[in-house]
């Protein structure tokens, strides 16, 4: 079973409270001991999103519990609270302050170039999108490598089902998210050549009735599978499939426990990448002005479990195809939505 390997356990209920104001802390010190302070910013997605936030919060307090570092998590309730959160917590001495999602990208870099001495990281942007700040590392993933095992499974059981449609439903058109939707298509079509690919954008991360709206639309147009791209929205895009009675593809964290019509999920180890972070700084090895890159032949991204559902055979072949993106044999998978 293709199964993303990361340093922990990710529960499939989200954790943490609710979206809230800027003060909201979700975790604090277990370690008084500790000097070494980690702040993270979520996106206004929250810790609630079952995905994206909540592996990045995961990773936090695995750090937090095995590093022994003081931590605290800042829920954003919209764009404009990005730089006085980064800022406070830069401001408070924290030694570390992450941010999540590519949404930050400009609060990061402001705020970087203000507190100098601070080190930061920030998920999904490059450092070179940050002005190559000597203090900020970069955290990305090969989401194409992943996106593309999800499209090579969902065209088989489009194939499978006698349909000839697949759907992406993303929040927004961030490199990111057309990295996920770029390989899903490209994987599709290598699957099942005669597959049509739909995609559309909600612009939304986190109300879940514009996305489920578009993959609506999107199965009255034929599409057999919907894969998310949307956060704590794209949770809607998968209620929707459930609804119509088609597959669905979960994103960043294993969705499977929303029930049998998830087809399988593209996972992206967020948790691990904050952990590593975090860890690498404390020990005083931080890699600013720097990217970490994770891909399959790193463990950082990979499928989730297939639904007992699917159709025989999808497993086991997607993993061949797996395996070929590792040893090279599929190379310059797209990772751009034309």
């Amino acid at each position: 079973m293709l199964t993303l390997v990361v340093l922990l356990a990710v529960t499939a209920a989200g954790c943490g409270s609710k979206n809230a104001a800027t003060t909201t802390t979700a975790s604090t010190t277990t370690t008084p001991a500790s000097s070494f302070k980690v702040g993270l910013i979520t996106d206004i997605g929250g810790l609630n999103d079952r995905g994206f936030n909540h592996l990045a919060f995961v990773g936090l307090k695995k750090a937090e519990n095995d590093l022994g570092v003081q931590t605290r998590v800042v829920q954003s309730a919209s764009p404009s609270e990005y730089i006085p959160n980064l800022s406070a917590l830069a401001r408070q001495g924290y030694n570390l302050v992450i941010g999540v999602g590519f949404t930050e990208i400009a609060a990061m870099k402001a705020v970087a170039k203000s507190f100098p001495k601070t080190q930061f990281a920030i998920v999904d942007v490059s450092n070179a999108d940050e002005g190559n700040a000597p203090n900020v590392e970069g955290l990305l993933f090969k989401e194409q490598e992943v996106g593309y095992l999800a499209g090579y499974a969902a065209g088989l059981a489009a194939k499978a089902d006698g349909k000839d449609t697949v759907s992406s439903v993303g929040g927004q058109k961030q490199p990111p998210v057309d990295r996920y939707i770029a390989g899903y298509q490209a994987g599709a079509k290598a699957a099942f050549p005669g597959v049509k690919t739909l995609n559309g954008y909600s612009q939304d991360f986190a109300i879940e009735a514009k996305c489920k709206e578009i993959a609506l639309n999107q199965i009255a147009a034929g599409s057999d599978v919907v894969f998310q791209v949307a956060g704590g929205c794209g949770l809607g895009a998968l209620d929707a499939a459930k609804a119509q009675s088609v597959w669905g593809i979960g994103v960043d964290a294993d969705q499977g426990f929303l029930g049998t019509h998830i087809l399988t999920s593209a996972l992206k180890g967020v948790d691990t990448a904050v952990y590593l972070s975090i860890k690498d700084a404390k020990e005083g090895h931080f890699k600013g002005g720097q990217d970490a890159v994770y891909g399959l032949q790193q463990h950082g991204v990979g499928l989730g479990k297939f639904s007992p559902k699917a159709p025989k055979g999808i497993e086991a072949k997607t993993k061949k195809i797996e395996q070929q993106i590792i040893s090279g044999k599929i190379k310059n998978i797209p990772t751009t939505v034309k």
